[in-house]
C-alpha cells in the first residue's frame, strides 16, 4: 500500500491534485478579493457587508445547485481526464471576465466571473472525486480523499492570504496565470474512460430530482450526505459572518479576516490527514461523533470570545496589533480546533460516497451529494443574512447557529456510523 504522500510520486494521483489545487487557490484568491474590496471600499455598514458577502456566497453556489445532475452524468459517461481538460481551458475565459472586473473596479463584471467559477467548480467538483476510485486501490481512496481536501485547504489558505494583500493589478494578472497553469497541469491526468453508457438528460430540474432521488434512498449515502451537507452549511455561514465580524466585533482590518480564513483552511487541511492516519485507510464514521461534538464546544466559546472582546475605538487593527491582545489567542486556538475536528469529521463521508455504488456511478453519486450541499448552504447564506437583520441579534450571536448545525451534524453522523455495522456491498443506482 502506497501511503498518503506516497500518492504525490504517482501520476495517477499527483497532475490530478495540482489541478485541483489550482482551482481552488483561483476560486478564493478572486472571491476573498472581491468580497474584501467591497467590505472595505465599498461598503459602511455591518448590513450591508454581510448582505454583499451573503450574495456572493450564493450565486457561487447556485450552480451546484442548477447543474451537478448534468455534471455528474457527463463524468459518468465521457473519458474523465478528457473532460477535467475541457473545464480549466473554460477557465481561462472566465478569469479573463475576472480580471477584467478587477481592473475596472467593476463588481457586476466580477459577480459574472464569479458565478462562472461556480459553474467551473460545479462540473469539476463530481470528477477529482468519481476518479479516484478509478486510478487508485480501493485501500488508497481515503488516502487520495484526504489528500485532495487537504491540498483544497492549503490552496484555500493560499488564495485567502493573497485575496486580501495583493493589489488589484497584481490579482488580475495572476488569476489569469493560474487558470493557464491549472489548464497545463490537467493535460498530465492519466485517462479515465467510461465505465457506463448514459442517455444525457438536459433537463436540470427534471434530471436533479431523478438524481437526488435515486441516491437518497440508500441509507448510507442518505445519512452521509446530510452530514456533508450540515457541515458545508457550516462553512458557508461562517464565511459569511467572517467578514463583518473582523471588521465590526473585533475592530479590525481585511488582513485579519484572511488570517481567521487561513486557520481555518490550514485545520482543515490538518484534520484530513489526522483522521488518515486514525483510520489507517478503512472508511468509516467512527470517529465522526466525537469531532463533531468537540467542534460545537470550540464554537461555544468563540462566541463567548467575541462577546467578551474588550471594545475598542481607535483605527481597525492590523494583524500584528490583533495577535498582540491578549485575548486574541483565544480566538485563534478556537477557529484552529473547529477547523481540525471539522476536517476529522468530513473527509470519511467524502470516500463513503465513492465506496457505497458502482465505480460507474460515483460521478453521479458526488453530483447528487453536491446539489444537496449547495441547497443547504444557499439555504445557509440567505438564513444567516435574515438573522443578522433581525432587531437585538448581533453578529456574534449569530455564531449560536453554527453550533445548533454541529448538534445536527453530530445525530446524522452517529446513525451512520450505526449503519456501518450492517452488511454492505456497493449499491446500484436505478
Amino acid at each position: 500500500m502506497i501511503g498518503a504522500l506516497g500518492l504525490m510520486k504517482e501520476r495517477r494521483f499527483l497532475p490530478l491534485f495540482c489541478t485541483q489545487f489550482l482551482g481552488a487557490f483561483n476560486d478564493n484568491l478572486f472571491k476573498n478579493a472581491m468580497v474584501f474590496f467591497a467590505t472595505y471600499q465599498i461598503f459602511s455598514s455591518v448590513e450591508a457587508e454581510t448582505k454583499f458577502s451573503a450574495i456572493a456566497t450564493g450565486i457561487f453556489i447556485l450552480p451546484f445547485f442548477l447543474f451537478s445532475a448534468l455534471a455528474g452524468q457527463l463524468a459518468d459517461s465521457y473519458d474523465k481526464a478528457r473532460i477535467m481538460r475541457i473545464i480549466k481551458a473554460a477557465e481561462i475565459g472566465i478569469m479573463l471576465v475576472g480580471a477584467a472586473g478587477i481592473f475596472l473596479k467593476s463588481l457586476p463584471l466580477m459577480l459574472v466571473a464569479l458565478v462562472g467559477m461556480g459553474i467551473h467548480s460545479t462540473f469539476f467538483g463530481p470528477i477529482k472525486y468519481a476518479v479516484l476510485p478509478q486510478h487508485l486501490d480501493e485501500d488508497q481512496v481515503l488516502a487520495g480523499t484526504g489528500m485532495v481536501e487537504a491540498g483544497t485547504y492549503i490552496a484555500i489558505l493560499c488564495g485567502t492570504i493573497a485575496g486580501g494583500l495583493i493589489s488589484p493589478t497584481a490579482a488580475a494578472i495572476t488569476v489569469i496565470a493560474i487558470a493557464t497553469l491549472g489548464w497545463f497541469t490537467s493535460l498530465k491526468i492519466p485517462p479515465a474512460p467510461p465505465l457506463v453508457s448514459l442517455k444525457l438528460d438536459f433537463n436540470i430540474f427534471r434530471s436533479s430530482y431523478r438524481l437526488i432521488a435515486a441516491t437518497m434512498h440508500i441509507r448510507r449515502l442518505f445519512l452521509a450526505i446530510i452530514a456533508i451537507s450540515v457541515f458545508w452549511t457550516i462553512a458557508a455561514v461562517l464565511a459569511v459572518l467572517f467578514p463583518p465580524l473582523v471588521k465590526n466585533v473585533f475592530h479590525s482590518q481585511k488582513d485579519v479576516a484572511s488570517v481567521f480564513l487561513a486557520i481555518f483552511s490550514v485545520g482543515i487541511a490538518i484534520g484530513s490527514v489526522i483522521i488518515n492516519r486514525l483510520l489507517k485507510g478503512h472508511v468509516s464514521a467512527k470517529y465522526a461523533v466525537a469531532s463533531v461534538l468537540a467542534m460545537a464546544v470550540f464554537v461555544a466559546d468563540f462566541h463567548f470570545a467575541a462577546r467578551f472582546w474588550p471594545i475598542h475605538d481607535g483605527p481597525l487593527l492590523k494583524t500584528i496589533d490583533f495577535i498582540s491582545m491578549p485575548s486574541a489567542w483565544r480566538v485563534l486556538v478556537d477557529l484552529s480546533a473547529i477547523s481540525i475536528t471539522g476536517g476529522m469529521f468530513v473527509v470519511p463521508l467524502y470516500a463513503f460516497l465513492t465506496t457505497t455504488v458502482e465505480k460507474s456511478q460515483t460521478a453521479r453519486t458526488v453530483a447528487a451529494n453536491n446539489i444537496v450541499n449547495s441547497g443547504f448552504m444557499v439555504a445557509g447564506s440567505v438564513g444567516i443574512f435574515g438573522i443578522t437583520n433581525i432587531p437585538g441579534v448581533s453578529v456574534d450571536d449569530a455564531i449560536w447557529v453554527v453550533f445548533a448545525l454541529c448538534l445536527a451534524s453530530a445525530v446524522a453522523a452517529w446513525r451512520l456510523h450505526k449503519a456501518e455495522d450492517a452488511p454492505h456491498v456497493p449499491d446500484a443506482l436505478p
